[in-house]
């Protein structure tokens, strides 16, 4: 095998909003043998919301980030979907166009870094499957989840735009269900696992609109009677977790659908106590999930 050794890109929610993802990654991560040297120094990737405003900005921004993984000689390794495809579209941007490469490397060149284009940016879904693999996961689970039916939810930016992304098939994705597979689980097919939560249109959009996208989403998974709902995107599971809530309140249902971030579900697999993972720590409760695995 392979060294699975990356420059570990955290974004901001891991750190802010959704520490329990940072912890379950680290976890998760040690167990399976993948070595997360975190890029201490990096910066936000922006979140399209820096690069509506100042695109030159963003793309300064991120090439910095990029570089100090460089300097390290690693792939740089994220935990988000929307870190993940700022930080390609801006790799794909400089990679392209020389110019605008060198008219960013004259502002890095100020911090004593030069973007050179020598690191790939992935996510942890991917190493999962293509890194550590899943003939290894397999042979790690000590409790598998075979009671569980399971939703995925792949968000937006893990799987488009495909000329950025291009992991697989953006309008059949088998990644997420091939991971639940190989840790004993059950997924369910649903309207929603390609959709939008609608975290990126809150701020934007009529919030009824956004939070019934979010409903939607939600409702969706409990259709096909799914235990709970699991994303790889911090972003998504903020939306559906924190605000489904408030979605219920909108929309006068009641759908009360855990959603795992992706290490959490790995990690029961693998043998970690639900605390451990901070499933004690999500808005919609996890009681059911957690006394089924004690």
């Amino acid at each position: 095998m392979a060294e699975l050794k990356y420059a570990f890109y955290t974004g901001c929610s891991a750190k802010g909003v959704a520490p329990e993802l940072y912890n379950s990654t680290k976890l998760v991560a040690e167990k399976l043998g993948m070595e997360l040297i975190e890029l201490e120094a990096a910066t936000c990737c922006g979140a399209g919301a820096v690069q509506e405003k100042d695109e030159f900005l963003a793309l300064t921004i991120n090439a910095r980030n990029l570089a100090l993984a460089e300097e390290l000689g690693l792939d740089l390794l994220t935990i988000c979907n929307t870190c993940t495809v700022m930080l390609r579209e801006t790799k794909f941007k400089l990679d392209n166009d020389p110019e605008l490469k060198d008219a960013v490397n004259e502002v890095l060149k100020e911090a004593g870094l030069e973007y050179k284009g020598t690191s790939e940016v992935t996510h942890f879904l991917w190493e999962l499957i293509d890194g550590v693999g899943l003939d290894k996961i397999k042979e790690m689970v000590v409790r598998p989840l075979k009671e569980f039916k399971i939703a995925p939810f792949y968000g937006c930016h893990i799987i488009r735009p495909p000329y950025l992304i291009g992991y697989e098939d953006p309008d059949n994705p088998k990644s997420i269900e091939m991971l639940i597979e190989a840790l004993g689980g059950n997924p369910t097919d649903h309207e929603a696992k390609l959709a939008c939560c609608g975290f990126h249109s809150f701020w934007s959009a009529e919030e009824k609109v956004t939070l019934k996208l979010t409903a939607m989403d939600a409702e969706s998974a409990k259709r096909e009677k799914a235990d709970f709902m699991v994303t790889p995107c911090p972003l998504c599971h903020t939306q559906l977790d924190a605000m489904q809530p408030e979605a219920e309140e909108r929309m006068g249902t009641q759908i009360g659908m855990p959603v795992l971030h992706l290490p959490q579900m790995i990690g029961l697999a693998i043998g970690f106590k639900p605390e451990e993972l901070g499933l004690n720590k999500h808005i919609v409760s996890t009681a059911d999930i957690i006394q089924k695995v004690a």
